[in-house]
């Protein structure tokens, strides 16, 4: 059987201080697809000892879990996998004992990267799953050591791996296991001390977004969403959980919602080092990375996928891989921006609001694929479950819910924490208004229109010879009216009188 036309595997193994990870992916429609995602928690860091010298059962722990992966590496070609050790390989002084025997369970050799390259690493993973060319104060608190970066686009400009981790720091200062303010404040000043020599440099280069890219931030965000707060990292919120879990007396007694038995252990050092992050680098607000150390290896393996718009390669990909219209998604992603524009001086929408509102036009008729009685519902499960890098969780929610009410009758937005609820209100408005202006398909059939806005009163005009020829799409727009008026959400369809115009 030809086999020519199957996309090639990539194979990604990052043998980390706390935890061991595979993934497995393929290349779909200039997208990562993700075959297998395999970790372990080998808890590395903590079998090395005041002397750096790594015990037996430790590394017996990894050479057990290296055995499970070595099965899924067989069919992979060599030049298809990349395995690296990071921080407790690179301090143990018998990593070379434990190196060999991985060599050979795994039958490929482990590259022990130093903390720069693993922090380059790190900011290319970042980089090709985080949307936005802003530049980026990028965070990874691994189980030994804690890259910091700063860059923009996907450009570095700034790499430094500290040598701090969430599991030495459990042993050094939660090693008694107790939840006390005097544990907490001597893992958080320790933290602060190793992070001062970077806080003049990193100050001065600046950033404008920071993104947590580690077990640790993806952690907090989880719990925050299961404690009904917003997907943003603050100070606040970090000091919240602080409280607690020093309702707890013990390691063992913690019992915090949304926390999970597997992340419980390392929770304190880990919360103490981003705390200590927080007020070093006067962060104020931190979210979630859509990749990390496995994501820039497996993109750098695939160089076909350097692409400077991560989000623009996101829609490009799922247009493919759904048959979608481009024409026509791209026609109704231009009339809603059109529209935006004219409403944009008067509303203050949030800068985002513009990017959501494209790849929500963008996509609008990916539903469709499987039927078109139920599209919008069917819309919203698709984005819902999709692996969409460059957007938030957050935002893929909110994308999925524009979607779920894109055509036919209204329902109020859920709460979501994407954009203000005003803001995706009225971008649902837009999306609403651009796909029954695009009715006809072909831009050349679309009509000029003029959108004003009047606090949220929405008067749109069309020329009366257009209108009559297009009754239908007239007939859908005073529907439209209807119901966004009926929400509450007041629109008029104004009739142009060309010849008066024309006077």
């Amino acid at each position: 059987m030809e086999r020519s036309s199957v996309s090639p595997l990539y194979a990604a193994i990052d043998l980390g201080s706390n935890s061991f990870h595979m993934w497995i992916v393929r290349e779909v429609a200039g997208s990562v697809k993700t075959l297998a995602k395999i970790k372990r928690k080998v808890r590395l860091a903590a079998g090395l000892n005041h002397d750096n010298v790594l015990s037996e059962e430790a590394m017996q722990r990894g050479w057990e879990c290296l055995s499970l992966f070595a099965e899924r590496l067989q069919d992979i070609p060599a030049e298809r996998i990349r395995i690296v050790g990071t921080a407790a390989l690179r301090t143990a002084v018998n990593a070379d004992t434990f190196l060999a025997k991985a060599k050979t369970i795994l039958g490929h050799p482990v590259d022990i990267i130093p903390g720069e390259e693993e922090a380059r690493i790190i900011y290319q993973g970042v980089a090709h799953t985080s949307g936005g060319s802003d530049k980026r104060l990028v965070v990874d608190i691994g189980g030994a050591s804690t890259e910091v970066i700063i860059g923009a686009g996907f450009d570095a400009n700034a790499l430094t791996s500290l040598k701090i981790g969430c599991v030495t720091w459990l042993e050094r200062y939660f090693k008694d296991r107790e939840l006390t303010a005097a544990n907490f404040d001597a893992a958080i000043t320790a933290a602060k001390t190793a992070i001062e020599p970077i806080l003049e440099q990193y100050q001065q280069l600046g950033w404008d977004t920071c993104v947590g890219a580690s077990g640790t931030v993806q952690a907090l965000q989880e719990i925050m969403l299961e404690q009904g707060m917003d997907e943003v990292i603050t100070l606040q919120k970090l000091k919240r959980l602080q409280r607690q879990a020093m309702q707890y007396e013990r390691l063992e007694d913690l019992d915090i919602e949304g926390l999970t038995l597997e992340r419980a252990l390392v929770f304190p050092s880990g919360l103490s080092i981003l705390i200590a992050l927080f007020e070093s680098l006067q962060i104020e607000t931190m979210t979630l990375a859509g990749g990390a150390l496995r994501e820039g290896m497996v993109y750098e393996m695939m160089s076909q996928m350097r692409h400077h718009d991560v989000r623009e390669r996101t829609l490009n990909s799922v247009k493919q891989r759904f048959q979608l219209d481009a024409i026509h998604s791209g026609n109704v992603a231009a009339t809603a921006a059109a529209l935006l524009q004219s409403c944009q001086q008067a509303w203050q929408l949030e800068p985002q609001a513009a990017c959501l509102l494209h790849a929500s036009s963008t996509l609008h008729e990916i539903g469709a694929s499987i039927e078109f009685k139920k599209s919008g519902e069917h819309a919203a499960y698709l984005i819902r479950h999709l692996d969409l890098p460059g957007f938030t969780r957050a935002q893929q929610l909110l994308i999925a819910e524009l979607l779920r009410r894109h055509r036919e009758q209204i329902t109020s937005l859920p709460e979501q924490h994407a954009l203000s609820a005003a803001s995706a209100t009225r971008i649902l408005r837009l999306l609403r208004l651009a796909i029954i202006l695009c009715h006809r398909r072909e831009h050349q059939h679309q009509p000029p229109t003029t959108l004003t806005v009047n606090d949220n009163n929405l008067t749109l005009s069309l020329p009366s010879t257009w209108l009559a020829q297009n009754p239908l799409t007239q007939a859908e727009l005073m529907q439209e009216a209807t119901r966004q008026t009926d929400m509450g959400w007041p629109l008029a369809i104004e009739v142009q009188d060309e010849q008066t115009d024309s006077e």
